[in-house]
């Protein structure tokens, strides 16, 4: 399944099947606002949106039976961006400040939320990220990779878009540390890598060989508003993890998800074109 968001929310965004290559896309979720987020836990689709977390379940090839309420956010929290599943059994959220540079107002804005598969128990996982947008864990690790984009008023001065490894209790500065050092970002984390200036990074996924290149492991990360997508290859775990930015995919017209099949292979889609491309290797 896919999903589809303009690029302002009129509430017309929907969730869609598509059956094999080449096929017409079937509108499966409709009348949602900017959704971001898709994930099947067990038989119910987890849809994320500026509203919050949604489950829909009882899907019978072409609609779901019924549909319940999982995470209810503020209004104008933020971006209700990527959803994930722990390997402790618990859901990660990432939510964009509301606004470029100021201080957000409610705590659950610019920070990955952690909560239970029921809604429950809801927690920041981790505080002061501008914007979360992307969010992957390495497989066979608890090891969460985080895309995040930096603040755009800072001229010359604007540092790239942040891929990052995210752990519990973490704050990242936002909107004191501007990611070029100083008091402001004393005990703020490093990155894993530095990607492009105002690059929009988006989605992230962790593959090995052969999509990794010649060996270990990498994250594709999608840059949206560079029109690529970038290989960074890993190096260490965990805070010590470390990465070297390259070129993977070329030539895209603002690429955002990046989803691993069950196969190895990736699922990339471009949101201006409304494409969906299948990488299964060099």
């Amino acid at each position: 399944m896919g999903r589809e968001a303009a690029y302002t929310d009129t509430g017309q965004d929907g969730v869609y099947l598509v059956t094999a290559g080449g096929a017409t896309p079937i509108e499966v979720i409709s009348g949602l606002h900017t959704a971001l987020g898709l994930l099947w836990v067990g038989d119910a689709l987890y849809v994320a949106s500026s509203c919050g977390v949604a489950a829909y379940s009882g899907f019978s090839g072409t609609a779901f039976a019924s549909q319940r309420t999982i995470l209810a956010l503020p209004a104008g929290v933020g971006e209700v961006n990527e959803l994930v599943l722990g390997p402790d059994g618990r859901l990660r959220l990432g939510v964009s400040s509301p606004c470029d540079h100021c201080v957000p107002t409610s705590a659950d804005s610019a920070a990955v939320l952690s909560f239970a598969t029921d809604g429950s128990d809801l927690k920041v996982e981790a505080a002061g990220i501008r914007a979360p947008v992307g969010l992957a864990y390495a497989p066979g690790t608890s090891e969460l990779f985080v895309t995040m984009n930096q603040r755009d008023d800072l001229g010359d001065l604007t540092p790239g878009d942040w891929l990052a490894v995210v752990s519990a209790g973490q704050g990242w500065g936002f909107p004191a540390c501007d990611g070029e050092g100083g008091s402001a970002c004393s005990g703020v984390p490093d990155p894993v890598a530095v990607l492009d200036k105002h690059a929009a990074v988006s989605g992230v996924a962790i593959v090995v060989p052969p999509l990794s290149g010649t060996s270990g492991t990498a994250a594709i990360v999608a840059e949206w508003a560079a029109d690529k997508v970038q290989r960074v290859s890993l190096a260490g775990s965990g805070s010590t993890t470390t990465g070297t930015v390259g070129p993977f995919i070329t030539g895209m017209a603002n690429p955002v998800p990046v989803l691993l099949a069950p196969d190895g292979s990736l699922f990339i889609g471009d949101w201006k074109t409304g494409t969906i491309y299948r990488v299964v290797g060099p």
